[in-house]
């Protein structure tokens, strides 16, 4: 049975990781890696295939940077092409970039089965392109694969029968537990930026800030500046900028002000090892990403989410996470708080045990099996 694996972005990357090593090891299934290039430069995808310990890509579909509309339509029409040449028994998609919505909807509409890793999840908040391509790539899957309860159940409420629905746990867990140690031994990060010393010892705030959202709007991106500068007052900040961010921050003309920041160390975009390295040391993050979200439940660092929703609520009831919201004021109470208090005692959620990607594993060999008798 032949099964493509795709991948486009950064967190694609970290949750296709394990999967593709438990499927490889499944008699009778050979994975293939579709690399949409939806990240293509090496800090943004390469160095992630590295680190991560995947096998280069099979094929990649080259689609690179554009709108949503644009960047979507690109994927779709080089995956059509790509299927016209290869014979494929199911697609599997992750998380819920454009990427994933292109993919599954191309095959669906071919008729070739789809399964989505972290199926389920929502904010119910129609702002968010990650929220349509969420909807849209459930709506399609006939296989949806769950990292909570919370999430089978937002499906069941959609309508999705129970029998499509399986519970397996968090796959980017499992990157997590895989390579945290070898992160930790890697090297100071810290020291390759040149950083301040008073960074030593987990004396600084993490943070990460690229959704459109709250990039986008020069006004909006003022006001995170502002909280920025607020947080740098009590501790030092280091903050990986996205690409995207940068572009912005350049054409609104606030880059000069950002970079102006006291014990603010900015950075180009970090690799996976040297990120979840600083990640874990850090006394608070800060951060719009979901991902970091999970990750800093599982390694108990206190996580401040610079939205008004998350479509992990998980990581709030059970986790180390708290939603803050957009306001400078807001979140410098917040973050303030969270220096002076203890480190919060979350737990990991129900099977998020770095054996995610087994039981995606067995559900997908066990259904292909079904499908072929």
């Amino acid at each position: 049975m032949r099964v493509a694996l795709i991948a486009g972005a950064r967190p694609n990357f970290v949750k296709l990781a394990p999967v593709r090593k438990a499927l490889s090891a499944r008699t009778g299934v050979t994975p293939v890696i579709v690399h949409t290039g939806q990240h293509y430069d090496d800090a943004m995808s390469a160095s992630f295939f590295r680190d991560l310990e995947i096998p280069e890509p099979d094929v990649d579909l080259g689609v690179g940077s554009a709108s949503h509309a644009v960047q979507t339509a690109r994927i779709m029409s080089a995956f059509d092409a790509y299927l016209d040449e290869q014979d494929v028994d199911l697609v599997v998609v992750v998380g819920d970039v454009n990427s994933t919505l292109a993919c599954s909807v191309t095959a669906a509409k071919r008729d070739i089965p789809v399964a989505h890793v972290e199926a389920g999840l929502r904010s119910f908040d129609w702002a968010m392109p990650e929220e349509i391509n969420r909807v849209v790539t459930d709506a399609v899957s006939s296989v949806l694969l769950t990292p909570s309860r919370d999430a089978g159940e937002n499906l069941l409420k959609e309508g999705r029968e129970k029998d499509s629905i399986f519970l397996v746990g968090n796959v980017m867990v499992d990157s997590l537990d895989r390579f945290i140690g070898k992160a930790r031994d890697a090297g100071d990060v810290l020291s390759g930026l040149g950083a301040d010393s008073s960074l030593a010892g987990g004396c600084y705030a993490l943070l990460t800030l690229h959704r459109p959202g709250n990039v986008d709007d020069p006004g909006a991106l003022s006001g995170f500046l502002s909280a920025v500068e607020g947080v740098a007052e009590r501790t030092p900040v280091v903050y990986p900028v996205h690409p995207r961010t940068r572009r912005m921050l350049e054409a609104s003309g606030l880059l000069e002000r950002a970079e102006g920041i006291r014990r603010l160390t900015m950075t180009g975009p970090m690799t996976y090892l040297d990120f979840i390295a600083l990640e874990s040391r850090a006394r608070l993050v800060l951060t719009d990403s979901g991902g970091v979200q999970e990750e800093t439940t599982v390694l108990g660092v206190p996580c401040l989410t610079l939205r008004k929703n998350t479509e992990r609520p998980i990581t709030v009831t059970e986790g180390t996470n708290r939603v803050v919201g957009t306001d400078p004021g807001d979140i410098v109470r917040a973050a303030l708080a969270a220096l002076d208090a203890p480190a919060p005692q979350g737990r990991r959620p129900e099977l998020w045990d770095g054996q995610a990607s087994e039981r995606v594993a067995d559900v997908l060999t066990t259904w292909l099996g079904e499908g072929a008798d």
